[in-house]
């Protein structure tokens, strides 16, 4: 099979709200990104809804990182300005290896839709225990956006010239190979 002619690679995907206010009956941002990742052909592993609480974010997302069985989390909602807004604040520390690059270019997908007001958001994504994490806003069309233009490419291993899928084998390379080493 030539590298034109990869098969898909589904992902296991969990996908975390961060609001006080929504359930799973009105989450709106949640439903657009569970959708569009089964659209794509990925699994849907978990989906929750947690306050705006540091360690509740740092909870459900960490164990989901644990878990082999979750590929990717995606988080939407606690990403402005407001006093409640912590989602960067609880998971950029948890980090291993952060992704600069998303948030560039979620912005200037942003911009191009509304303007300056992408100032407002502070999308990120990084690397915890192996595990791709993305922070969203917790609007559909923020979610929509970050989907359509940048993950649904990068969660493809068909995507060329390069995509996460193909490096998820060597996230925890330096792990393992501490792992191998003898004192």
């Amino acid at each position: 099979m030539s590298q034109s002619e990869r098969s898909f690679v589904p992902l296991s995907i969990a996908v975390l709200t961060v609001s006080d206010t929504r359930s799973l009956a009105d989450d709106r941002s949640g439903d657009t990104l569970a959708g569009r990742l089964g659209e794509a052909g990925h699994h849907l592993a978990d989906r929750q809804i947690v306050t705006d609480d540091v360690d509740a974010i740092r909870a459900v997302v960490g164990a989901w990182c644990r878990r082999p069985d979750v590929d990717v989390v995606i988080t939407t909602g606690g990403t402005g300005f407001t006093g409640r807004d912590v989602t960067p604040e609880a998971l950029e520390p948890l980090f291993e290896k952060r992704m600069d690059g998303f948030s560039a270019i979620f912005h200037r997908i942003s911009y191009e839709k509304i303007g300056v007001s992408t100032i407002q958001s502070r999308a990120t994504g990084g690397v915890i225990d192996a595990t791709f994490v993305f922070v969203l806003p917790g609007s559909p069309g923020a979610c929509r956006d970050g989907w359509d233009h940048i993950l649904k490419d990068q969660l493809d291993y068909r995507h060329r010239p390069c995509n996460f899928v193909e490096i998820m084998p060597r996230l925890d390379e330096h792990l393992r190979r501490g792992a191998g080493r003898s004192a």
